[in-house]
């Protein structure tokens, strides 16, 4: 059973731009260029008929295109330990009306989603239980913290899969959805 996510991508120039980030923190897992994105919604397993009605909704959303930005770095942590290493996206009107609009639809489809606040961020690392950053990860932010990169024009976003490979997650899209006006 796949794991479902719906996210923005990240345009080729964007990931470049944060390629470049990628290092001087130990035991960083470092996310793979290709599966760079914005999350809007996290669906977790879905079986297959609540999949295809979700693929089916979320052809519905009719939502105008807007810019996008990156500013700035980030960390999350769960209490002292640091879970993931993220580049910001600026905040819009247009991005949470679509966020919202997305997970209304998910839910619409039967599907339970975690009741969190919409941070939107590109996922540059993750960490594993125990990870030794040490003053690394301060050092990163310290040297990044004036990160930006975009704007770009968020034309359509997707329905992803993802399975779990041997050198990481493997995201595949599975439908996608243009923004039109």
């Amino acid at each position: 059973m796949p794991r479902l996510f719906v996210a923005l991508p990240v345009p080729e120039e964007i990931a470049d731009a944060l390629i470049a980030l990628q290092s001087g923190v130990p035991d960083a897992r470092w996310v793979q260029p290709e599966n760079f994105h914005v999350t809007l919604c996290f669906a977790g397993e879905v079986q297959g008929a609540t999949m295809r009605d979700l693929e089916e909704e979320l052809s519905d959303i009719a939502g105008p295109r807007f810019a996008m930005a990156l500013n700035g770095v980030h960390s999350f942590a769960s209490g002292k330990q640091p879970r993931a290493l993220v580049a910001t996206v600026e905040k819009s009107d247009r991005l949470d009306w679509l966020q919202q609009r997305v997970s209304t639809v998910t839910r619409n489809c039967g599907i339970e989603l975690e009741r969190r606040k919409f941070r939107p961020h590109v996922t540059l690392a993750r960490f594993r239980n125990g990870a030794e950053t040490g003053h690394h990860l301060a050092q990163f932010m310290a040297s990044h913290s004036t990160f930006k990169a975009g704007p770009w024009t968020a034309d359509h976003f997707a329905l992803y899969s993802s399975r779990t490979g041997g050198s990481g997650s493997v995201y595949t899209e599975e439908a996608a959805y243009p923004l039109t006006f």
